[in-house]
């Protein structure tokens, strides 16, 4: 485990992201990470789950879910018939936490979304939820990720987005700058973390700019879903 005890916080922006500092962060929210998520996005966070994993088309095939966390998308994957698997998170207390849950069909695996430590054409299906952000060159894991798909396999994207109206976007940001810190404040165990959470959105790419790096990477027919009025974005492609 990375110790980094000053707390610092890796970049927001996607230039100078420091992978060390990524680990260290998720090392500390890993404690209370299930009730913040759920806190923070008002109970919201189950549902995104299962849509994920829903657009996976998960049953009776193997999936890589990438920066698992404790594996919340993957136990939805087992759930909706998945056949196996792989948790694969850079956080080691992260994946701690998932394999003391025990849930049967899940291997957790440490590693790094640009440096998957998988053979080619691995998997018939790639998820990511909330995680392309914190990977310092996202083109590269997309990349990685379209390596170790099945010829015809899925890749689902899971990601913050922009609000689909101008009006619920002046709202939202109000709500990551001033209320998002104040509750992560109570039920985070790493309040500092969850600015980095609020920056980082704002600075991330519109969905548009996400579906392009899935198709450069070498997925056709991407199309995107937008969830809670666009604040989050399900983007899923096919392997070529």
């Amino acid at each position: 485990m990375t110790d980094l005890a000053d707390g610092r916080l890796p970049a927001a922006g996607r230039d100078g992201k420091d992978a060390a500092l990524v680990q260290a962060m998720f090392d500390r929210v890993a404690p209370r990470y299930d009730l913040a998520n759920a806190a923070l996005s008002f109970g919201q966070d189950a549902h995104w789950r299962r849509v994920t994993a829903r657009a996976a088309r998960p049953d009776g095939v193997e999936v890589l879910d990438v920066a698992s966390g404790p594996g919340n998308v993957a136990v939805e994957l087992i759930e909706q018939g998945a056949t196996r698997v792989t948790a694969l998170d850079l956080s080691e207390a992260m994946l701690a936490e998932g394999a003391r849950r025990g849930h049967a069909g899940i291997d957790f695996v440490l590693g790094d979304a640009e440096h998957l430590p998988f053979p080619d054409a691995s998997f018939d299906a790639v998820t990511i939820s909330f995680g392309l952000r914190n990977v310092t060159d996202p083109q590269r894991a997309l990349a990685e990720f379209a390596r170790v798909t099945r010829p015809g396999g899925r890749v689902v994207v899971c990601e913050f987005a922009a609000p689909i109206r101008a009006s619920v976007r002046h709202i939202y940001r109000r709500y990551l700058v001033g209320l998002l810190p104040e509750i992560a404040r109570v039920v985070s165990s790493s309040p500092a973390a969850y600015r980095y959470l609020a920056d980082s959105i704002l600075d991330w790419p519109d969905r548009r700019e996400i579906a392009g790096w899935i198709e450069r990477a070498g997925y056709g027919e991407v199309m995107v879903k937008d969830l809670a009025g666009g604040i989050v974005a399900v983007h899923r492609g096919f392997r070529r």
